[in-house]
């Protein structure tokens, strides 16, 4: 009896000491894929760096990771930045200190940086990050955050680890101007949506926040001296919607906000045409005295203000004041495209008689190229949004204008414009000017787009997104996602780094960055999604 009951306790042993082998052997199945995983290369980022020179173990965040930063204010908040995106995902401390060793390291330092470079360095010791600019930093943390797996970007504590492949990344942008353009005119979206996109262009290095304010469907941002913009003028929106529109201090935010990610916002007042909402709510700005009615519908082209008349010039002298006085940033878009209202005379005169406003109040001219039909004045930049089909006439005067002295931002509709379809079989977006998959928007050159322009004149890129058929954050994502990464590598990276056959597969690996940032996007069939865990 004695024997039994000890070989039945034998049998139960085995059976735990089993089961408990089994337990632990599924245990290590599932961590082991996350701990042999290899870092992400150095050179598995978006925009392309100017450099990578990869060597050496990994550098791993753990639980004893502090963040070190030198004394300035700057450095500090850019520190507080990173703290704040990993430590959701991580689960660590990660406190900024001003002493110790190893850890991360932000340092702002005299060397060849320029604006906005950096140098990112990579040792099992330390990871640090240096910079001549507060700018500089940012956008070297961006890079570290695409180096670090995707699973960083979520809201809850994930197991990690969290490895930064060895090595050196050596970076600064091809231009200066690196844009994104959003349409709250023809749909308006509120101030967090506006912030989510701004997160979503920092990850990339975009610099410019344009935003398109107002447009024959609404007005959007409160001016005082003219108070019936905003709450008559923006009312509605296409399809007849509520509409909106910012106040003084909604405005101050995202200015705030967009700054903090290092975006400079470049607000937009289109003029002479595309301004029914403005007529709309003052009837002494048309010709005839009369106001029309609010527009909700899409057709262009039929508005313009009443150039003859002196109150023109009131109005638009207050509202220039009014929004110079709450831009912190050096321009200011007057628009000008799609006038076709105006005779080319008036538009003249118009432009002749606006562009000094801009400048008086301390802000530079930026325009759409028919900007160039007219004088742009001196240091204006003119926006080119053409088709590679644009008459030769027509890129032949802004080419002409470039040489004179105007700068020139290249948005060709056809390329870089955001709300254009994928495909005929995409639901949202337009396609006038063509369909724009992902390789078409990536696979061009803005510094030999303009046959004849000098390459001292391109600024930069910036890709546009108008809104007659986006509602919503959703709707914005899927047509930004996944072209607006290859529209910030042109801005960013050098020409010679431009290569599809490459670019697509660092593309590919940003797909579980997106899932876990919660962003919806379109899956091209011209990318091979799924290439992160390979």
């Amino acid at each position: 009896m004695r024997d039994g009951s000890v070989r039945q306790h034998s049998r139960t042993l085995r059976l735990l000491g089993s089961l408990l082998l089994v337990a632990v052997g599924v245990c290590v199945t599932k961590a082991s894929p996350a701990q042999a995983a290899a870092p992400t290369p150095l050179d598995r980022v978006i925009p392309a760096p100017a450099s990578v020179a990869p060597g050496g173990a990994p550098y791993r965040i753990t639980r004893g990771t502090h963040i070190r930063v030198d004394g300035s204010r700057e450095a500090r908040r850019v520190a507080e930045y990173l703290a704040d995106l990993l430590r959701p995902s991580t689960g660590y401390r990660l406190p900024i200190t001003t002493y110790g060793q190893g850890g991360i390291r932000l340092r702002l330092a005299d060397g060849d940086f320029g604006a906005e470079g950096y140098r990112l360095s990579s040792t099992p010791r330390a990871l640090t990050i240096s910079a001549g600019t507060p700018a500089g930093l940012f956008h070297g943390v961006q890079t570290l955050r695409q180096l670090l797996p995707a699973a960083v970007e979520k809201d809850t504590v994930q197991p990690g680890p969290w490895p930064v492949a060895g090595g050196t990344v050596e970076d600064s942008p091809r231009y200066g101007w690196r844009g994104a353009m959003l349409d709250v005119s023809r749909h308006f979206f509120t101030v967090d949506q506006v912030k989510r996109y701004i997160d979503q262009l920092a990850l990339y290095k975009i610099n410019k926040l344009h935003l398109h304010l107002s447009d024959d469907q609404g007005w959007r941002i409160a001016i005082d001296s003219w108070p019936r913009l905003a709450t008559y003028g923006g009312s509605t929106e296409v399809g007849g919607g509520p509409g909106g529109f910012y106040t003084k201090a909604d405005y101050k935010e995202i200015v705030r906000y967009a700054a903090s990610r290092y975006l400079e916002v470049v607000p937009e007042i289109d003029m002479p045409g595309h301004t029914n909402a403005a007529l709309a709510s003052y009837a002494e700005l048309n010709c005839d005295g009369v106001a029309p009615p609010l527009y909700t519908g899409t057709e262009v082209g039929f508005s313009s203000l009443c150039v003859g008349k002196e109150i023109t010039y009131d109005f638009v002298d207050d509202v220039v004041r009014e929004l110079a006085a709450l831009t912190p940033g050096r321009y200011l878009h007057i628009g000008g495209d799609e006038a076709h209202s105006t005779s080319h005379e008036d538009y003249v005169k118009f432009m002749d008689r606006v562009q000094p406003v801009v400048a008086k109040y301390g802000k530079t001219v930026v325009g759409w190229h028919q900007l160039t039909g007219a004088t742009p004045a001196k240091g204006a930049l003119a926006q080119y949004w053409g088709l590679d089909r644009t008459s030769a006439e027509e890129k032949a005067r802004v080419v002409k204008a470039a040489q004179g002295g105007t700068g020139v931002i290249l948005s060709p509709a056809d390329r870089v414009y955001l709300d254009m379809k994928y495909t005929e079989q995409t639901p949202l977006g337009l396609s006038w000017a063509g369909y724009v998959e992902v390789r078409r928007s990536y696979d061009w050159d803005p510094g030999a787009y303009l046959p004849g322009l000098p390459a001292g004149a391109v600024r930069g890129v910036e890709a546009p997104m108008w809104s007659e058929t986006l509602e919503n954050s959703e709707h914005i994502e899927y047509m930004a996602f996944p072209r607006l990464p290859g529209v910030a590598e042109l801005g960013w990276s050098a020409a010679g780094s431009r290569d599809w056959e490459r670019y697509k597969v660092r593309l590919a690996a940003q797909d579980e960055r997106w899932d876990a940032l919660g962003v919806e996007w379109y899956r091209s069939p011209q990318v091979p999604w799924g290439v992160a865990g390979q």
